[in-house]
C-alpha cells in the first residue's frame, strides 16, 4: 500500500494507527470533493503544457470513475491508506498507469485537503440553510393553524404581559431566519481557491493558473499569498461552527420553552405519543425526551466550536499534523445540527397549543401596563403617575 508521503522507509504500525486516527472513515464524504478538485488541477495542468491532451483526459475519465465506483459503494478508504487522497490515487495509478502518477504535480496533501475540505463545506452550508428552513416552515404552520391563542408573555419566568401563539413563534422564525443568514454569511472564508498553494509556498520551475481552478471550481477568489492559505486552517471552519452554534442555540431555547409548556403546571402544549417516552417506574409519566435532547444538543455545537478555536489558537505558520484533529468536531458539529433540524421540524409540525389552559393562565395582571397606558392616554397624566396608581391598585402579590 502507498502512500503519498511514503518514501520506502516503514512505519510503526501502532504510530500509523495513531496518527492516522479515524480520518479514514471521516474522509469518505470528501472523495467526490476531492475528484473534483483533482479533475480541475488535471485540466490546469494540461492547459500550462505540464500535461498532454491524451494524459489530461484519461486522467479524468478515470478520476470519474473512481468517485462514481465510491458512491456506489464499490470501495471504502482503508486505514493503511490514511486518507482519501492516497486512496484515490492509488486506483487512478492502478487504472491509469504512468498518467496516475502526473496528477500530483503543481500541489501537496495540504491545499488538496483545503480544497476538498471548502467544497465540502460550500455544499453542506447550503443543506443546513434548507434545514433551518424546513424548521421556519414548521413553526409557520403552527402559526397559521393556532396564531390567534392568547398566551401569556413571560420576563423572569413570571406571567409579565399577553402576547399570543403567533408571537411566541414569529420570534422563533426571526430568529432562524437570521440564522441563515448568517450561514450564508460564513461562505465567505470557504469561498476562496487554496488550490496551488501546494505546501505554502507555491511550487518552483512551473507557473500554475490558479485562476483557472478556481473558475472550474466554483470559488469566488484566488486565496493569496500562497502562505495565507495554511494561515486560514480552522477559520472557515469555526465560522461555520460558530453560526452553527447560534443556531442550534435558538433550537436549544425553542425546545427548553416547549419542555416547559408541556409540564403539567403549564398545560399549554400537548406532544403526540410518537414524540415522547414511558417511565420504567412510573407508569402515568409521558417524558418530552425529544425536546429534551434538542435542548441538550445546543451545548455540542459550542465545545465543537471551542475545540477548533483552541487547536489552531497557538499555532505557527504553515501546515502542522493536528490540523487533521479539526474534522471531528468539524464533522461532528455539522452532523448533529442536521440531525437536529430535521427532529425540530418534524416534532413542531406535530405540536398543539391547548386553547383552554392558555385561556386560564391570562389573569388580569397581565393588563396592568395596558391599564397605566390606558390612563396616560385618557387623562394626560405622566407615566411614572399611571405607573403608581395601577401598582397600587394591583396591591402585592397574592398568595395562591
Amino acid at each position: 500500500m502507498s502512500r503519498l508521503w511514503e518514501k520506502g522507509d516503514s512505519i510503526n504500525d501502532t504510530v500509523l494507527r495513531f496518527s492516522v486516527g479515524n480520518d479514514h472513515e471521516l474522509d469518505e464524504r470528501l472523495v467526490k470533493h476531492d475528484v473534483r478538485g483533482s479533475i480541475a488541477h488535471a485540466r490546469m495542468l494540461c492547459s500550462i503544457g505540464a500535461l498532454t491532451d491524451e494524459d489530461c483526459e484519461t486522467l479524468c475519465a478515470g478520476l470519474q470513475e473512481i468517485g462514481a465506483s465510491h458512491a456506489r459503494g464499490e470501495w471504502h478508504i482503508a486505514m493503511e491508506e490514511e486518507d482519501c487522497h492516497t486512496a484515490i490515487e492509488n486506483r487512478l495509478v492502478e487504472a491509469t498507469g504512468e498518467a496516475g502518477e502526473r496528477v500530483h504535480l503543481g500541489r501537496s496533501r495540504n491545499d488538496q485537503v483545503l480544497t476538498a475540505l471548502r467544497l465540502y463545506l460550500l455544499e453542506v452550508e447550503e443543506r443546513l440553510e434548507e434545514a433551518a428552513g424546513g424548521l421556519v416552515a414548521a413553526l409557520s404552520g403552527v402559526r397559521e393553524r393556532q396564531g390567534k391563542l392568547v398566551l401569556p408573555g413571560y420576563t423572569h419566568m413570571q406571567r409579565a404581559m399577553p402576547s399570543s401563539v403567533a408571537l411566541w413563534v414569529g420570534g422563533f422564525e426571526a430568529e432562524l431566519e437570521d440564522d441563515i443568514e448568517g450561514l450564508r454569511a460564513s461562505r465567505r472564508r470557504m469561498d476562496k481557491n487554496p488550490l496551488g498553494s501546494a505546501a505554502g509556498y507555491g511550487v518552483p520551475v512551473f507557473e500554475l493558473d490558479r485562476e483557472h481552478t478556481a473558475r472550474a471550481l466554483g470559488f469566488s477568489v484566488v486565496q493569496e499569498p500562497v502562505t495565507a492559505v495554511q494561515l486560514s486552517r480552522g477559520k472557515a471552519e469555526a465560522g461555520l461552527l460558530f453560526e452553527i452554534s447560534l443556531l442550534m442555540q435558538d433550537v436549544g431555547r425553542l425546545a427548553a420553552e416547549v419542555c416547559l409548556f408541556a409540564s403539567a403546571e403549564f398545560g399549554f402544549v400537548e406532544l403526540q405519543a410518537a414524540f415522547t417516552t414511558g417511565s420504567s417506574i412510573m407508569p402515568q409519566k409521558r417524558n418530552p425526551d425529544v425536546f429534551e435532547l434538542l435542548r441538550g444538543r445546543a451545548a455540542r455545537a459550542h465545545t465543537d466550536l471551542v475545540e477548533v478555536l483552541s487547536l489552531t489558537a497557538k499555532m505557527t505558520s504553515g501546515y502542522h499534523r493536528d490540523l487533521q484533529l479539526i474534522k471531528p468536531p468539524l464533522f461532528g458539529g455539522i452532523d448533529s445540527a442536521l440531525e437536529c433540524l430535521e427532529v425540530a421540524a418534524l416534532a413542531v409540525e406535530n405540536l398543539t397549543f391547548l386553547e383552554e389552559p392558555l385561556q386560564r393562565a391570562m389573569d388580569e395582571g397581565l393588563r396592568a401596563t395596558e391599564r397605566a397606558y390606558t390612563r396616560v392616554q385618557s387623562e394626560g397624566i405622566p407615566f411614572r403617575q399611571a405607573y403608581r396608581e395601577v401598582a397600587a391598585e394591583e396591591g402585592p402579590p397574592k398568595k395562591k
